[in-house]
């Protein structure tokens, strides 16, 4: 039985070399690295936007507060601003058609898949102008439902609701309260649909060049996955559970024994 106790205990040990981030850092680092990903989130299909105009002349705005439900991808009037009398801007929440479009009142489809939120409002300004709407059109493009599903062994798995335009992998996580001590950060496994496939990256966050790895910034509707590690499989299986209880037993008769034996003495 003492042998398999201390087995449960060696079980329980984790190696700091399978726990530490970004190792060899130093000697990487002895130089500033160069940013070789300026990353940007793009545009996708099923992506909701937040698309807000702006002119100079507030009734030529009224063409797009004309409609509540614009087709079939555009929502409810989200926005009425002004500044000092002088400019005015109306902003609705759109969702991005399978074929990568959205639907403007006036202005009809505009290819936004694929584009940057600042090369979206730029299409779409023009998309204005060339339509003979505005002369001086400022549209601004903001992605509202960008979200990465973190599952595995983390210490709170949930979908996360990214801040901004430019997360990594790292932010996901720390939103999940870090990997568990049963996670495995060699083993981070990010999915991902780009194009209509689907991409698997691996991560090991114990190397210091994950930040050259593609998957290092998040796009959204990725899904990332922790691999627990084996202790964690051995804790959770039958025989564990029998292999603990039998270890409490046992220290609990050698306790009885050895009161029995102090007693008779």
């Amino acid at each position: 039985m003492l042998p398999l106790m201390a087995m449960l205990l060696m079980s329980s040990c984790v190696s700091t070399k399978k726990i530490v981030y970004f190792q060899d850092s130093d000697e990487v680092f002895r130089q500033t690295q160069l940013i070789l990903q300026q990353y940007e989130m793009r545009l996708k299909p099923a992506d909701q936007v937040l698309i807000k105009v702006t002119c100079s002349e507030p009734e030529l705005l009224t063409i797009f507060a004309q409609d509540v439900v614009m087709g079939s991808s555009g929502t409810s009037n989200l926005t009425s601003l002004s500044s000092g009398g002088q400019s005015m801007s109306h902003a609705y929440g759109y969702t991005v058609s399978n074929d990568g479009y959205v639907i403007l009142p006036a202005v009809g489809r505009v290819s936004v898949a694929g584009c940057t939120s600042d090369e979206a409002a730029k299409r779409i300004e023009q998309s204005i102008i060339d339509a003979n709407l505005i002369k001086d059109p400022e549209v601004t493009v903001r992605l509202l439902n960008a979200r990465v599903a973190v599952l595995g062994a983390v210490k709170a798995p949930k979908v996360v609701a990214l801040t901004s335009e430019r997360n990594t992998v790292l932010d996901v996580l720390s939103q999940c309260g870090d990997i568990a001590d049963t996670g495995l950060r060699q083993k981070v496994t990010l999915y991902r649909e780009e194009n209509g496939e689907r991409k698997k990256y691996d991560i090991d966050l114990t190397d210091c060049n994950v930040f050259q790895n593609p998957a290092y910034y998040v796009q959204q509707n990725d899904m990332i996955y922790v691999e627990p590690n084996k202790s964690q499989s051995i804790k959770s299986s039958a025989f564990y559970t029998f292999l603990s209880a039998g270890a409490s037993i046992v220290s609990v008769v050698a306790s009885v024994v050895a009161i029995v034996i102090s007693v008779t003495r």
